[in-house]
């Protein structure tokens, strides 16, 4: 589209003010963006542009909200702790990742926000923190994590973000789940509760069979706290019609690990990947 290429050469003839050829900077904004859009900036991102990347009055940056596409804007005014941008011409139309929700147990604070940060670099369009019975964290902050979500998809190219739920109840989320939404629950334990970890006897099996005989549509991952679901929470969900019971190898995974190793397997057999 003419829009795209005209914003196009705009990143293209795009230099700062010390003379330094590069990528302009790229900023998730709440404003609408269409031609000559004023676009207010946080303190936050005021600071990043102009203490961190030295911006002036006339450099570019390219700003996206998640649905109206990517814009390349013109700083129009800098001061100490705020700024205005104005968007000039678009550059790429808006575009969505995959329809994968991510549940997970909140964890200590550096761990869960990496598995934000992860799962957004991995296409995630819904964030959910659950609590389990052996949830180490019964409470985070939604918008803290969303705002670790909103710059992971700065960094990543993305053109939308993940949406992070409040944290609620496994139950709770269980019980008003649709069931046209496959549950792919990463399920590492066995039946023997006299055994480390379950035994052998009950195990699931391996997520990539599973993904082999299911086509592309809505779809979450479930993963466990540091310590695994208990047997009563196991059963439950194995008798849900939607929730197919997964493992992700014969080692005992971490929960960020085993997140991002679901989400992996994930997008390369059903996402955007294939």
């Amino acid at each position: 589209m003419d829009g795209d290429l005209d914003g196009l050469a705009l990143i293209n003839e795009c230099g700062y003010s010390d003379g330094v050829m590069s990528t302009p900077p790229r900023l998730f904004v709440k404003a609408d963006l269409t031609t000559h859009a004023v676009i207010a900036l946080a303190p936050d991102q005021s600071n990043y542009l102009f203490r961190v990347m030295r911006l002036e009055e006339g450099d570019r940056v390219r700003v996206f909200n998640g649905r109206d596409g990517e814009w390349i804007a013109k700083v129009t005014t800098k001061a100490r702790g705020t700024g205005i941008l104005t968007a000039d011409a678009q550059t790429r139309a808006q575009t969505f990742s995959c329809d994968l929700h991510l549940l997970f147990a909140p964890l200590k604070k550096a761990r869960t926000d990496f598995v934000v940060e992860k799962a957004t670099e991995l296409g995630v369009s819904v964030l959910h923190p659950v609590v389990t019975t052996r949830s180490q964290s019964d409470k985070v902050r939604a918008s803290r994590l969303q705002r670790i979500a909103e710059e992971a998809a700065e960094q990543t190219e993305r053109m939308d973000t993940p949406l992070v739920h409040e944290t609620a109840a496994l139950s709770a989320v269980l019980d008003g789940w649709r069931e046209e939404r496959a549950l792919f629950f990463c399920d590492e334990a066995g039946d023997d509760e006299e055994a480390p970890w379950g035994g052998e006897d009950g195990r699931a099996p391996p997520m990539i069979e599973a993904l082999k005989s299911r086509h592309a549509g809505p779809a979450a991952v479930l993963i466990g706290p540091e310590g695994g679901f208990t047997l009563e929470e196991r059963l439950h969900l194995r008798k849900l019609p939607f929730v197919t019971p997964v493992s992700l190898g014969p080692r005992v995974l971490r929960a960020e690990t085993a997140a991002i190793s679901a989400l992996t397997l994930w997008q390369s057999m059903l996402g955007d990947w294939t």
